[in-house]
């Protein structure tokens, strides 16, 4: 077997990619090999089916704890619309930001009624078999111990457990860019143009899972230009992106039949000329702690101590990883879901790195003649076993905790659900008249109070100048007007908006007390002070208000 990284050569009757060597032909097998096959193959159906029951636990453990956040109404809204629900077609549009895939396959099951937690069961379901698409992946590459240890740490990985817990297109869109890199490495190892194509089949879907993943086109490209050794022949390319615009058309071409250009472009201009609204630092930040610290550490010491092994394998894991991180650096717009796409790649890195590790010379003992002679194999088992029960009992620790916390005052967009939202929507739901007009803080909360209310709902903080707002976002010129003729009734207060926007807390408020606003709900999450005692701390308030 030829190191990674190295020219495999091909003989007669040996596959290139075979992952057991040389395949023998016109030879008997040996004996016993077909019950070795077998039970071999039932060993790996059992540690893929305990990993998948792992990763499908944390993903559904309290899932309906909290109700859903901005984004997630935004996505459950717009599939409900699209498949013609009554009860959100008047309030929310078909046509947003992103492309239409997920929500298109998410639309069957809100055809009617209120919008439950069916949507967040298919992306935890999503994240399950993308845990289960690590392991052939991982298996091509380096063979069956890293796909299952891989398949692992994605199982228990916290930052792939959040966002597979929401009503998300990151979740989807790293299912379909995990086959990408798949068709891609198929390629690379068999050299064929059917692989070729997939690969970019596989992209194109990816992009209309969610358009920002066109940047790991760039990693394609940026692998393929490191990489000489890889075959890049002209004429496929000439027909592998034809095949990649064809499959993304889909997008653009769907909006243009069913007049929702304009809203496209709209987006599109919004989108470019955001203002930035996290430090440069957002992602440093937040990202290692979620993906996991000792699992990062172990991917870069890897790709140290095991310099001597790298080659394709490992150039195209760090153009899965760079591409993204770069881009998503220096783009102003940040979220906490941005850079899921390279945990997947994270955690092949630092399955094959604890699979790699290194034996201390202290475990070493002395040969018959005085030499220093290699660490027992026992010694390196239970010592990189001891390694991987480390990274994965803390990612697992990290991941419950996430999963089963009892509720915060503060908020992450893209983090979690948002505790008291779904029930303040259904107290006014329950407790306000038909047509009552509500007034929120901003836009976020304004997307949850209309999703579970069912009223109209508007943002106090949202801008004026279209280059500075959402399109689907209608700005209250005058909202002291509004408040003055009684064309707002009701006004939510919450603790995540007034975080972020301190001036337009204290502007609501003020006109809260303007127009004779009394408390008339509260919803509360307990907090715990110094002492450990657990306080209730008000998350969001209505207020009536009249002129």
């Amino acid at each position: 077997m030829s190191q990674p990284g190295t020219a495999t050569p091909v003989v007669p009757g040996q596959r290139r990619d075979h992952p057991d060597g040389p395949v023998r032909r016109g030879f008997p097998p040996p004996a016993g090999w077909l019950p070795a096959l077998t039970r071999r193959r039932w060993a790996v159906a059992a540690a893929l089916a305990a990993i998948g029951g792992l990763a499908l636990l944390v993903r559904s453990w309290r899932i309906d704890l909290f109700g859903f956040n901005s984004d997630e109404v935004v996505y459950a809204g717009q599939a409900a619309s699209l498949a013609g629900n009554p009860g959100y077609t008047d309030l929310f549009p078909v046509f947003r930001a992103h492309p239409m895939l997920f929500q298109a396959v998410l639309s069957p099951l809100l055809r009617s009624g209120e919008v439950g937690m069916g949507g967040r069961w298919v992306v935890a379901v999503i994240g399950v078999l993308t845990v289960l698409a690590v392991y052939p992946l991982g298996a091509r590459l380096y063979g069956r111990r890293v796909g299952l240890l891989a398949a692992l740490l994605l199982a228990v990985m916290p930052y792939h457990v959040i966002v597979t817990r929401q009503i998300l297109l990151d979740g989807p869109m790293v299912l379909l860019s995990t086959l990408t890199l798949y068709c891609l490495v198929r390629y690379v190892q068999r050299q064929e143009l059917a692989w070729y194509l997939a690969t970019a089949g596989m992209l194109g879907l990816t992009m209309l899972a969610k358009e920002t993943s066109v940047v790991l086109a760039g990693s394609v490209y940026a692998f393929l230009a490191l990489t000489p050794r890889v075959r890049r022949p002209v004429r496929a390319t000439l027909l592998v992106l034809p095949a990649l615009a064809v499959v993304f058309a889909a997008h653009p071409v769907s909006q243009a039949l069913a007049g929702g250009s304009n809203s496209g472009r709209n987006y599109l201009v919004w989108q470019l000329f955001r203002r930035p609204n996290h430090p440069m630092s957002f992602y440093l930040e937040t990202v290692p702690a979620a993906t996991g610290v000792l699992l990062l550490a172990a991917a870069a010491g890897g790709l140290w101590w095991a310099r001597r092994r790298n080659g394709w394998r490992e150039t195209l894991l760090l153009s899965w990883i760079a591409v993204p991180v770069v881009f998503f650096e220096l783009w102003p717009v940040k979220g906490f879901q941005y850079l899921l796409p390279v945990a997947v790649p994270v955690a092949l890195l630092g399955a094959r790195a604890l699979l790699l590790l290194p034996v201390p010379a202290r475990l070493r003992r002395p040969g018959r003649a005085g030499a220093a002679a290699p660490a027992p194999a026992c010694a390196g088992r239970a010592l990189r076993l001891a390694a991987v029960a480390l990274v994965v009992s803390t990612l697992a620790a990290s991941s419950w905790d996430a999963v089963s916390h009892q509720g915060r005052s503060t908020f992450l967009a893209g983090s979690g659900g948002v505790p008291g939202g779904r029930e303040a929507g259904r107290w006014i739901t329950e407790h306000t008249p038909d047509g009552s007009v509500i007034l929120t803080l901003g836009p976020s909360m304004s997307n949850i109070v209309r999703f579970y209310s069912r009223r109209q709902s508007y943002g106090l903080s949202v801008s004026p100048n279209p280059l500075h707002r959402n399109p689907s976002y209608v700005p209250l010129n005058n909202p002291d007007g509004w408040l003055r003729n009684n064309n707002l009734h009701y006004v939510v207060w919450d603790s995540f908006s007034a975080r972020r926007s301190p001036f337009f807390a204290d502007r609501l408020m003020t006109l809260v007390r303007r127009y004779h606003g009394r408390v008339v709900h509260t919803e509360y999450v307990g907090t715990a002070d110094a002492s450990g005692r657990v306080t209730p701390v008000p998350v969001v308030v209505v207020y009536e208000v009249r002129p």
